[in-house]
């Protein structure tokens, strides 16, 4: 047994796998509602609408962008866009915190490094119509949070 496997702590061998920039871009809700929850977020914490509600039909859901004034990080609501959609289940069950996205310089080694670490690939990369056709693709790790990498556009873009 090693001393790292002793200890506890993370192998020492993990951050020697390069690792790119990543930065919070966003969380993601799962809603019923787009426009009440909106509204909750508005009048109760101080947040202000990002976005309007946009359909993204590859994705199989209406999401919509919310940001705290001043802050870089997006809170993201997003519903199910039918009976059909991936979402449905997780909405079915009260919905909640559904997953975190990082802002990745370079998706396809972002996406290899993360697989080398464990994480396994839900959906693999395709264009999303919120980030004007920048490509996200889908990742659970092993602490069973869902992880999304989207590709890092401008400074003034979503």
């Amino acid at each position: 047994m090693t001393s790292d496997e002793e200890s506890g702590a993370l192998p020492s061998d993990l951050f020697r796998i390069p690792m790119l920039s990543f930065s919070i871009h966003h969380f993601g809700v799962a809603v019923d509602d787009i426009g009440r929850t909106a509204a909750l977020y508005v009048d109760s914490l101080g947040y202000e609408l990002a976005t309007e509600i946009i359909h993204d039909p590859a994705q199989g859901a209406y999401v919509q962008f919310l940001r705290l004034p001043g802050d870089r990080v997006y809170l993201e609501l997003v519903k199910p866009d039918g009976p059909g959609s991936k979402l449905s289940r997780a909405v079915a069950q009260g919905g909640g915190l559904n997953h975190v996205c990082y802002a990745v310089d370079d998706l396809e080694v972002a996406r290899q490094g993360l697989r080398k670490r464990g994480f396994f690939l839900i959906a693999a990369p395709k264009p999303a119509v919120a980030f004007k056709g920048r490509r996200i693709a889908w990742l659970r790790g092993k602490d069973h949070v869902i992880t999304e990498l989207v590709e890092r556009g401008p400074d003034d873009e979503l």
